[in-house]
């Protein structure tokens, strides 16, 4: 038993002193099997994956680019203009390799099950369906296939943070592990991370969701045909998305309705009816989730960013950097933030910048200034605390650099605390950008581009009528998606300070700071 024991800890000791290298040659076959399942989940969506993969790089050149834009273009309009056109040149460049990733074949593709078709005859079967099934059995399978897929991935990358920490972890146990183990018995932050993983699947694989195309149905649908069984004249026809549209509208009068789970008259299946113009609910409200999850992680990185630079480096200078701090942000407070929206969505109505992720950019843009004092007051406190610590003195003391102080000693103590705000703050910023597109009068995302706001905006006339599906369903994923990332908020406070649990008052008010 002494024996074992001692072994044991000679293990442990000699973990601690190598590095990670040197663990994976140790002991290989644990990673090599992960890694193989996860080589096989990577492959078979990997055209989707490189997709988004590159659409997050183009975000983030935008991104880049328009910060050095605004600083040269203020200095030189020449060069900011030459900043522009190196910018468009590379995202030209990255939609072109996102389009030929698209045409890389993936399992669970709308190539690979289709659900577009038209039957031979009046009860004759379906032609160009997957199997020839219904196009409703064919999308259920495809939209159960991309979910159990995602569930999969989900839980496979777990797996793989128990491989590290079993096999190639330097240390037996570290505070997240407590954290964690808290998480998986917290069942209201269990909810959370379900709805957001939900609807972060629906974000990333909104083009295999639809039972239709965005650019088929909604941008482009006078550039694309489709065939359908004419009863009339018992044959089969050819028809433009967009007429097909217009013939299939829901304003809740008499036959203008093409309710929840049911086809139109062209045999196209609507799982969630039609809009007022005859668009397809489900095919918008997908890809209104993307853009509603792209502007609120974008948002939410941008503040989260800013308050960690400026509670750190207030934190450890305080005096007038602190003041000066303070200033700015009550600055930046002082200014109304619905009014601060209105005035950007009015001042950049032809700039480039409205074009860029078709005006959630710049709106991601805003949101980040406009959250920034909130999230900075939230780990302010953390901050201080940590900085009167004997360990900051001690790092002090031998020299270290104040960078590698805040970055080592004070950052992972700041950063629990502003994933509990963030995730709180972040459903606010999907409220506000509903009621922009709501609004409507250009501001929001940019038409046609699906925006859930817009949706409630064109149904809100038809609540009580047949079509009440128009601004109900887009309004209830507002609802879901806000409660969960809420639940998720509390779930972490709950599992990162136990005593905690059961919220407070400065929680609740944190999360609703962006509304």
């Amino acid at each position: 038993m002494c024996a074992t024991v001692t072994d044991t800890a000679r293990d442990r000791d000699r973990r601690e002193e190598s590095t990670l290298r040197e663990r994976l040659l140790a002991n290989p076959e644990p990673a090599l099997r992960w890694g193989a399942v996860a080589l096989v989940l990577i492959a078979v969506e990997f055209g989707a994956l490189a997709g988004g993969l590159l659409l997050l790089l183009d975000a983030t050149v935008i991104a880049v680019t328009a910060l050095i834009e605004v600083v040269f273009g203020a200095v030189s309009q020449n060069a900011g203009e030459t900043v522009y056109a190196v910018q468009q040149s590379a995202s030209g460049f990255l939609d072109g390799l996102r389009a030929a990733a698209g045409n890389i074949p993936t399992l669970l593709s709308r190539e690979t099950i289709p659900n577009q078709g038209y039957q031979t005859g009046p009860s004759g079967p379906w032609e160009g369906t997957f199997l020839g099934l219904q196009p409703a059995v064919a999308w259920a399978i495809r939209l159960v296939l991309v979910y159990l897929y995602a569930a999969v991935v989900c839980y496979w990358v777990y797996r793989g943070w128990l491989v590290f920490r079993d096999h190639y972890r330097q240390v037996d146990w570290t505070p997240r592990d407590d954290v964690i183990d808290r998480l998986r018995d917290h069942r209201w932050g269990q909810f959370g991370i379900v709805v957001v993983l939900v609807f972060v699947t629906m974000a990333v694989f909104s083009p295999a969701l639809g039972p239709t195309t965005v650019e088929q149905n909604i941008q482009s649908p006078y550039s694309h045909e489709i065939q359908y069984y004419d009863a009339e004249s018992g044959s089969v026809e050819t028809i433009y998305a967009g007429d097909a549209n217009f013939n299939s509208k829901s304003k809740g009068q008499g036959d203008q309705n093409v309710g929840v789970m049911t086809y139109d008259d062209y045999g196209r299946f609507h799982p969630f009816g039609t809009l007022t113009n005859g668009r397809d609910l489900f095919t918008f409200a997908v890809a209104g989730a993307r853009v509603s999850m792209m502007v609120g992680a974008l948002s939410i990185v941008l503040a989260s960013l800013l308050a960690i630079i400026a509670s750190m480096t207030s934190a450890y200078y305080k005096g007038l950097v602190d003041l000066a701090t303070v200033l700015v942000a009550d600055g930046i407070t002082s200014i109304p933030g619905l009014l601060l929206l209105l005035m950007v969505g009015m001042a950049f109505q032809g700039h480039w910048l409205v074009n860029v992720l078709n005006g959630g950019f710049l709106y991601a843009l805003t949101f980040g200034i406009i959250l920034f004092p909130s999230l900075w007051r939230s780990v302010r406190g953390p901050a201080l605390q940590v900085s009167e610590e004997e360990w900051i003195d001690a790092a002090k003391s031998f020299g270290q650099r104040p960078r590698t102080t805040m970055r080592k000693h004070m950052l992972p103590y700041v950063v629990p605390y502003l994933l509990v705000y963030g995730s709180m703050t972040v459903g606010g910023v999907i409220i506000s950008m509903a009621a922009l597109s709501f609004i409507g009068s250009g501001l929001g995302i940019n038409p046609p581009t699906p925006a859930w706001g817009r949706a409630i905006d064109m149904g809100r006339n038809y609540v009580s009528t047949q079509s009440w599906h128009i601004a109900f369903i887009p309004g209830m994923f507002i609802v879901v998606l806000v409660t969960g990332l809420n639940a998720l908020g509390d779930g972490i406070r709950d599992a990162i300070d136990p005593e905690s649990e059961g919220g407070g008052e400065e929680e609740a008010a944190a999360g609703g700071a962006a509304g």
